[in-house]
């Protein structure tokens, strides 16, 4: 009869402990799932997550109801890491049109841009380079969801407090529909430096820069002295991606703020086989390569 008391007990205290211990393995294995926030260096891994994060939306064609939930993930992105966004809506053909601005919080509507860092967010809306489906959606891993990537994992690690300059960040909407129904390219960014009431004092934009087989060559519309500071940086961190040689002359969402006299780069891989096909999917892309992009773009920050 004592054993049997004795036994009850434990099975009671077991009962009232066995919650707690779940509790705790719980917590310690979900911890280990969420993305780590306490280091502030630019991660890849976490880039291709946000990446993934995009194709598992679908397809982001202006006017469709992917884009508008990629538009409200970006923006819950944002407030996560303590950054501010507005959208700048217009009607482009009978489709709205939104661009993100976002800004760290308490730095927005003080003075000008400052340092833009900007990419677009849409993708297109037929694989009209694939050699087999060219009728379907591009799925855009690449070719969209890089750019947005980077500036996100950007937006994570940088500490407005230690920067000399203020930053800003433009999600472009309507970039990659040109030559599709009438559709020009870069509406977005068209729009938004037409709406400017202060120049920023530089623009960089990124796009298609996580090709796993990475090769960002120097690109003629791009503003040379500011290409070379980049290049610089990318080469004192040992980044091959990066090839100090002209090769490209490319018309993307830089060229409407050079066009208004604003220093501006481009910062893309034209050497992208699966470029506007149904082949533009997440096994394209690499960590890596996200990596060498935003952290030659977060040291270039901080020594300015």
């Amino acid at each position: 009869m004592c054993t049997l008391i004795v036994f009850i007990k434990q099975i009671q205290a077991m009962r009232i402990l066995l919650p707690a211990v779940l509790l705790v393995l719980c917590t310690t294995a979900c911890a280990g799932m969420q993305p780590d926030f306490r280091n502030d260096i630019f991660d890849g891994e976490q880039a291709m997550l946000l990446v993934s994060e995009q194709l598992a939306i679908g397809p982001r064609i202006p006017g469709s109801p992917e884009i508008e939930t990629t538009r409200q993930w970006i923006e819950a992105k944002l407030r996560t890491f303590g950054w501010q966004s507005e959208r700048q809506c217009f009607d482009k053909k009978g489709i709205e049109v939104c661009n993100l601005i976002a800004a760290p919080v308490g730095q927005a509507g003080e003075g000008g841009p400052g340092i833009v860092f900007g990419a677009h967010y849409d993708t297109r809306r037929t694989a009209d380079q694939d050699p087999v489906y060219p009728e379907l959606p591009v799925p855009g891993a690449n070719d969209g969801a890089s750019g947005v990537a980077v500036l996100l994992e950007l937006a994570r690690v940088i500490q407005p407090k230690n920067l000399s300059s203020k930053v800003t960040m433009y999600f472009f909407d309507a970039e990659d529909q040109g030559r599709l129904d009438g559709w020009d390219w870069s509406v977005g960014a068209s729009y938004a430096a037409e709406q400017l009431s202060v120049k920023p004092d530089m623009v960089i934009i990124v796009d298609m820069v996580g090709d796993k087989e990475l090769q960002l060559y120097l690109e003629r519309n791009s503003t040379r002295e500011l290409s070379y500071e980049i290049w610089t940086i990318a080469s004192e961190l040992d980044f091959t991606g990066f090839v100090r040689e002209v090769k490209y002359t490319i018309i993307d969402d830089h060229v409407p703020f050079i066009n208004l006299g604003v220093p501006a780069v481009e910062i893309i891989d034209f050497d992208y086989s699966a470029w506007h096909t149904t082949a533009d999917t997440l096994d394209q892309v690499s960590a890596d390569s996200l990596f060498q992009v935003g952290r030659t773009l977060q040291v270039w920050l901080e020594r300015r």
